[in-house]
């Protein structure tokens, strides 16, 4: 790495199995490309750093999600998507996709992510108000406030929120 090496930092606050995906890929690959890189969970993001992961995708509101089906896009309408068991099979039919296409899993992703020397640092007023502990997630996240991540965010030249 470089002396002094561009920093990224980012605000993780969705958890859902397709919001899951852009920040540990962002993450992996600046960290690849010799950025330092820090994610911070907070919210709904902050149950990524679990160690028992079931992440599903949620298809309510969702009308960019179009699976590829019979050689066509298909988009399932906001009225089916509020069905008991949509969003269950909706995942199931992305994880097969994705397994298919050899897309990597987000444990994995995760794993790179620590590999590679991501720090990671979980919101502690999240994790008071859902009642996590550190013993509840992966190895690797600290715990850390606002103060921890604005001061992160203003040394960072790249800041994104996802």
């Amino acid at each position: 790495m470089a002396e002094n090496p561009k920093r990224m930092s980012m605000i993780v606050t969705k958890g859902t199995l397709d919001w899951a995906y852009p920040p540990f890929i962002l993450a992996t690959t600046a960290a690849a490309m010799g950025l330092d890189v820090t994610m911070f969970f907070t919210f709904y993001g902050l149950p990524l750093l679990l160690k028992k992961l079931d992440l599903e995708l949620s298809t309510l509101g969702n009308p960019a999600m179009k699976m590829p089906m019979a050689g066509m896009h298909m988009a399932l309408p906001n009225l089916m998507a509020a069905l008991p068991g949509v969003d269950a099979a909706a995942s199931a039919m992305m994880k097969n996709l994705m397994k298919k296409k050899n897309v990597p899993t987000i444990e994995a992703l995760r794993e790179i992510a620590v590999e590679s020397g991501v720090r990671l640092i979980a919101c502690q007023m999240t994790m008071d108000l859902f009642e996590y502990t550190l013993e509840d997630m992966i190895s690797g996240p600290e715990p850390g406030g606002a103060a921890t991540y604005i001061e992160v965010a203003s040394n960072a030249d790249i800041n994104l929120f996802i």
